[in-house]
């Protein structure tokens, strides 16, 4: 019970033997003494166990067990906050706080009397510092509860999120690194460990990627996107993450919030930014809530489970039946995902608040918010505008997979939508030219080589701000690139050439580098293997470089090189784009400022190439050389340029 600990406090011996007569001692020996002193403790033993007790009448029997969000913080632009009280039979309690500064303004009583939702106004000049929250009935107080507000740390409201300087690497946590065996199997939770199941707990955690920092700086990463970390007790097929039981908790196996907090620090010290994965559609079947709602319409389709029709269309089509809307909007994703409801304003408040307080509590350099068009639309916006007010250069990507950019495009901030809907989302994953990459290496056909992956950029004009999107060969859902390419070494350097140098900001799946694969099958246990390496007794380690081929080296020196430039190479960062259509199997596109120019040509022949350079003299006039920045082979920039055979070259000009 908070506020009065019975910890360390044995009551089985407030029963009677302490209660039991004792006999008359006639003289004071030593012995008399002690047995005086012993009937003394007994005495004051007595008194504290009755005392005990009385407060445990007066004060209840731990009937509220959880408060959230935790904490808080002051300073936050928006001053209001409403906690979600859970414990038992407590809507009869009436809270009160005695602190400078805080204000209950409301409170709200729901349907089931096991909740409390207490909505707060925090003063601009209210300090940090711990008050009691107190519970009281018939005018007596029954609970008390420590509440603390923190003070933010400096420069929190200004954060900047990641942007076009930034390359991000995205790691599965279970198939990274086994920082702490320790932690494989916890006692309690549904799911054991079980390595050699691909769909199994293979035990990577926090610790392993704390560990690993050195390598991720190294390759020239600037960012990590993790996906979920937070508690997903369920019966099986929980490594993922996506299926959330605790949204305040990170899981046991994974570590602790407070390791998940010194991966942040530890990260943003070497340079590397934060970008937690959340999910506001839905949570896990086994989530603490779902066998004591709130509201009867805490979630949609609550009596009778009914899926997704996975229809995206309906969102934007004018002529929608509200039928297949709510199948869309409602429908869980699978059986063991319940679909949260957003329009149920409580529901929407404790979302939009347990994203800020992540945001806050670790420092975050950005969100990569999971199904984006799934939830109701109305409260996506509510939701990427209370994070942008709180965090005005902060950056949200989205997921919105579809390889249609007006549909992607509808969700960004700026877009200027035929149904007025608007969004403060910054960024979205670019599906729709990931897939028109893969189609353009994989054409059989010389002239068709590169094609749709013009077309598609050529349709950027859909979006507010095309150069603030995540490109990305492959991600945790997809086949790996190597796999997508067929194993086309040539292949895969043109596609990572091309996302690291393109507008936007590249995103790179953890093994990328080491040419990982899923070659016969598309099991996205199989795609999420484990980074070589990471385990103890590992034969090969991609982390020193033992064992690896002579190819998933050059991978990695590849990608390595390609991202060490990129990290100071403004002109990649922030420049123009101009591309030309392909011809003969070559595409090419420029980067250029008012100060430099950066050319990449991609030759997907298989010989080598000649390139007449005439054509592009609009961005050569004046320039002489090129150096290479793969190679450091400097080219004369007049005439005709020789290519290498399927292969890229990333041309700095001079």
């Amino acid at each position: 019970m908070p506020g009065i600990s019975l910890v360390g406090v044995n009551l089985s011996r407030c029963k009677g033997g302490i209660l039991a007569k004792q006999k008359k001692i006639p003289k004071f020996t030593p012995q008399t003494i002690n047995l005086l002193m012993m009937r003394k403790f007994k005495l004051l033993l007595l008194l504290s166990c009755w005392l005990l007790a009385g407060l445990s009448i007066v004060y209840g029997q731990n009937k509220i067990n959880r408060i959230e969000p935790p904490n808080w913080w002051v300073g936050m632009k928006n001053p209001a906050l409403q906690l979600l009280v859970h414990g038992d039979k407590i809507s009869d309690l009436h809270p009160g706080i005695a602190y400078p500064g805080v204000r209950i303004e409301q409170v709200i009583l729901v349907e089931n009397p096991n909740y409390l939702f207490i909505n707060l106004l925090i003063a601009e000049n209210a300090k940090a510092g711990k008050f009691e929250i107190t519970f009281s009935k018939d005018g007596r107080v029954v609970e008390r509860h420590s509440y603390e507000l923190l003070a933010r740390a400096p420069g929190s409201a200004n954060r900047q999120g990641f942007t076009n300087a930034d390359a991000l690497y995205l790691i599965t946590p279970d198939r990274f690194v086994n920082g702490d065996p320790g932690n494989d199997y916890v006692e309690g939770m549904r799911e054991k460990p079980g390595r050699q199941n691909p769909g199994g707990r293979h035990g990577g955690d926090i610790k392993g990627m704390i560990g690993h920092l050195d390598y991720i700086a190294d390759m020239g990463f600037t960012a990590i996107w993790v996906n979920p970390v937070l508690e997903n007790d369920m019966a099986e097929y929980s490594y993922h993450g996506y299926s959330t039981t605790d949204f305040y908790k990170v899981d046991p196996r994974f570590g602790s919030n407070e390791e998940y907090k010194q991966l942040a620090d530890a990260a943003r010290a070497k340079g590397i930014g934060l970008i937690m994965d959340m999910i506001v559609n839905h949570c896990g079947s086994e989530h603490w809530w779902m066998n004591d709602k709130p509201t009867h319409d805490w979630i949609n389709f609550p009596d009778t489970y009914v899926q997704t029709n996975h229809k995206k269309a309906v969102i934007q089509d004018p002529y929608v039946a509200q039928y297949d809307y709510d199948r869309f909007v409602d429908g869980w994703f699978v059986e063991t995902m319940p679909d949260l409801n957003q329009r149920n304003n409580l529901m929407a408040a404790y979302l939009i608040q347990n994203s800020i307080w992540w945001v806050e509590y670790l420092g975050l350099a950005g969100i990569r918010m999971d199904t984006y068009p799934y939830p109701d639309k109305d409260f996506m916006s509510d939701w990427s505008c209370a994070v942008m007010k709180e965090y005005p250069n902060f950056n949200i990507v989205g997921e919105e997979w579809i390889g249609n950019p007006d549909y992607v495009s509808f969700w960004q901030r700026g877009k200027v939508n035929h149904n007025g809907y608007t969004s403060c989302l910054p960024s979205l994953m670019d599906f729709p030219l990931q897939e028109s990459m893969r189609d353009g290496l994989n054409e059989k056909e010389q002239d068709r080589a590169f094609q749709p992956l013009y077309d598609m950029l050529a349709r950027d004009f859909l979006y507010a701000d095309p150069f603030n999107l995540v490109v990305f060969p492959d991600n945790h859902d997809m086949s790996r690139f190597y796999t997508q390419v067929n194993e086309d070494f040539g292949l895969f350097k043109l596609g990572l050439a091309y996302v690291l140098t393109t507008r936007g900001i590249p995103q790179i799946y953890y093994g990328t580098e080491v040419l990982m694969s899923n070659p016969g099958t598309d099991s996205h246990g199989v795609i999420r293997s484990d980074f070589p390496g990471g385990w103890a007794g590992d034969k090969v380690n991609a982390f020193t470089g033992q064992g690896l081929t002579e190819k998933q080296k050059e991978a990695q020196a590849f990608i390595r090189k390609l991202n060490t430039w990129r990290k100071t190479a403004e002109v990649v960062h922030t420049g123009k784009l101009m591309h030309f259509v392909p011809e003969k199997g070559v595409y090419v596109l420029f980067r250029y400022n008012d100060k430099e120019k950066v050319m990449v040509v991609l030759n997907w022949n298989e010989q080598e190439t000649g390139l007449p350079l005439g054509r592009f003299s609009e961005m050569l006039a004046g320039v002489s050389k090129g150096k290479d920045v793969l190679s450091g082979q400097v080219f004369d920039m007049k005439g005709t340029l020789s290519l290498p055979a399927r292969a890229p070259l990333v041309l700095e000009l001079e």
